[in-house]
């Protein structure tokens, strides 16, 4: 990746859905170089997908938690694989430090947040967890 395929990547991270021609505008390039670089983009895996971000209030009746992951041994890759398959986890991370996994939780109630939580602590090798509920994002 060059300068203008980062940059490319860039301004697609603010706004997916700018134009072809905004974007060769923005990066001094004609559309065909911002429509191939997109395509090469995408052709090697860079580019996984689009989606649509929605401010946190959007959607009041979700609650949204951060759940640290200890992890006993060298059974990270098991672990993450079991989480992979759980539908209350929204994202998944693997992280250094104190905790190896931090997931990202999604429950349409407390009572579904609950189950959640006990679903994963059953998972085989977590050896410790702990869940904070989202409250509030200022950026």
């Amino acid at each position: 990746m060059d300068l203008t395929d980062q940059q490319l990547l860039s301004l697609l991270r603010k706004d997916a859905r700018t134009s072809v021609a905004t974007l060769a505008h923005k990066l001094g390039v004609s559309r065909g170089t911002v429509t191939n670089r997109v395509t090469k983009l995408e052709d090697a895996g860079i580019i996984v997908g689009y989606t649509v971000k929605l401010r946190p209030d959007a959607q009041p009746a979700e609650i949204g938690a951060w759940m640290s992951i200890a992890v006993e041994g060298n059974e990270t890759r098991s672990v993450i694989a079991s989480l992979l398959g759980e539908p209350g986890v929204a994202s998944l991370h693997d992280t250094n430090g104190r905790w190896d996994l931090l997931a990202e939780l999604r429950a349409t109630s407390l009572a579904e947040l609950s189950k959640i939580l006990e679903r994963i602590r059953l998972v085989r090798s977590i050896s410790s967890t702990e869940t904070s509920i989202h409250l509030q994002t200022y950026r």
